[in-house]
């Protein structure tokens, strides 16, 4: 690498991680920023020009890529796949099939050739872990009863990117007859189920080899296996992404992840930067304006598949229109794994576009989704109650939380009664019927004129009501202002 080009990386770095340390505080993600200064300061870009040969990046950028998949790998959380049960599995294989079966129709309709169309699948398909957890930590949605769900919709897309890859790879090499193809896959998968294999048998063997006391020894020697076995897969026609995302998981069986997660973290996120520096610097601002219309058009699209799913999602999981549009809106956001799908593509020689496209369409949607996802309310408002259940008119906007401590006071949970009796002996009318589930107690709602179920909650300290209407068993706590899940095993 020239010196000017090395003084120029240095410049473009610094300046990438001051642009997100602006970028956090209005609780942006990173990832837009560093791809924002590749773009305005590289080549492609009218202005002055910090690196003038992108291409001297390659390898550094490689290694991002790399460190990236492998500490994606590390941290994949099997026990909570596992645990999800089938609801969850079936949740994500919603999400998944209508992103990609969206993105894929999408792609064909750009009219890039069917190889491009994959890629524009994938993109548009697979949402930003990274990304969804900065939100649920920034949005205060921890404790909500949606967001395990949340993470486990993204745990398992991170399954169902390596199985994607590996048959992604093949098509982007350079195979032109079937056989040669039908091979090329053949080879990724067996290298998949060969990662796999030692995943789940040779961890032990793994920790052996990695095993040292000296944490600069281990990060240089975890370092080097992610490298080899990474450019070991690149050289049997799989892609690189998979074997340092299969080593991730190897090493995430032994008893030294932890410390190789602190230790690679911070290489992780310095060469990551550099990725996608380097990616801003391989698009050139002339093809912007030919993707604007497409940008567009796929961004609604991935708006109208992400809330389609998340309606799915929430009426298995008995969510209101709130944790319809937060499991919806949160996931919106793409970033890392499209712009690698992106480079995978350009390297693979495929239609220049793909790179502005996938660039613009990730900075939107990077942008976009915070702010949706802050203002969910406002969509549950609107979202009718036949798409899901019909017991949620008066609650379709609250969020339904699982970290309310008053549910030990719920005592009651049935009743007969058909009236307010403190509106019937005075003469007023009332809209709905509440039941406090602590001494049973039924009142008027507060839509009604005197609002006594509230009045008696506030007179008694008695937390919790349940809608006493006629097939709705919500409840409220009025000391924690959220809605909340009835107690196991009570009736429903």
């Amino acid at each position: 690498m020239a010196e000017a080009d090395l003084l120029g990386l240095g410049a473009a770095v610094l300046i990438a991680g001051l642009l997100a340390r602006l970028a956090h505080r209005y609780g942006l993600p990173s990832v837009p920023c560093y791809m924002l200064v590749g773009i305005a300061l590289g080549p492609g870009t009218p202005g002055p020009v910090l690196i003038g040969h992108p291409a001297d990046l390659a390898v550094i950028a490689a290694l991002g890529l790399v460190l990236l998949l492998f500490h994606l790998g590390v941290e994949f959380p099997v026990d909570e796949v596992l645990g999800g049960g089938r609801r969850l599995v079936v949740a994500a294989s919603c999400y998944i099939g209508l992103n990609m079966a969206a993105g894929l129709l999408f792609g064909f309709a750009l009219g890039w050739g069917a190889s491009s169309a994959l890629v524009v699948a994938g993109a548009l398909g697979i949402s930003s872990s990274a990304i969804v957890t900065k939100l649920l930590i920034e949005l205060h949605r921890l404790t909500n009863a949606e967001t395990p769900v949340i993470l486990g919709i993204i745990v398992l897309e991170d399954l169902f990117l390596a199985f994607y890859l590996a048959l992604l790879s093949p098509v982007l090499s350079a195979g032109d007859t079937t056989g040669e193809i039908v091979r090329d896959i053949a080879l990724s998968f067996g290298m998949l189920a060969a990662l796999l294999l030692v995943a789940r048998f040779g961890a032990r063997a793994v920790g052996r080899l990695l095993d040292t006391r000296e944490d600069e020894v281990l990060a240089v020697v975890t370092i080097g296996l992610v490298v080899l076995v990474a450019g070991t897969a690149q050289e049997a026609g799989v892609s690189d992404a998979i074997g340092a995302l299969l080593t991730g998981l190897v090493v995430a069986r032994t008893r030294l992840r932890e410390r190789v997660e602190r230790l690679v973290t911070p290489l992780r996120d310095v060469f990551a930067a550099v990725f996608f520096v380097a990616f801003g610097l391989s698009i050139d601002t002339g093809h912007l304006g030919a993707v604007v219309v497409p940008v567009a058009v796929a961004v609604a699209v991935t708006v109208v598949a992400n809330l389609s799913a998340g309606i799915i999602t929430a009426r298995l999981f008995g969510f209101n229109q709130r944790g319809a549009a937060n499991i919806g809106l949160t996931v919106l956001g793409r970033g890392e794994f499209s712009l690698i799908l992106a480079t995978l593509a350009l390297s693979a020689g495929l239609d220049a576009r793909i790179g502005p496209f996938v660039a613009l369409y990730v900075l939107v949607l990077a942008v976009l989704s915070p702010l949706l996802a802050a203002h969910s309310r406002h969509l549950a408002r609107v979202m009718p109650d036949w798409l899901l259940r019909r017991d949620w008119t008066y609650v379709r906007e609250e969020t339904i939380s699982t970290s309310c401590t008053h549910l030990d006071q719920v005592r009651v949970t049935e009743t007969d009664a058909e009236e307010c009796p403190e509106c019937v002996a005075s003469g007023s009318d009332w809209v709905a019927l509440r039941l406090c589930t602590s001494c049973g107690f039924v009142g008027c709602c507060d839509d009604s004129p005197h609002r006594h179920a509230s009045e008696h909650a506030a007179r008694t300290r008695h937390p919790i009501i349940q809608s006493a209407q006629p097939g709705e068993d919500w409840k409220w706590c009025f000391a924690d202002e959220t809605l909340v899940r009835a107690p196991l095993g009570t009736k429903r």
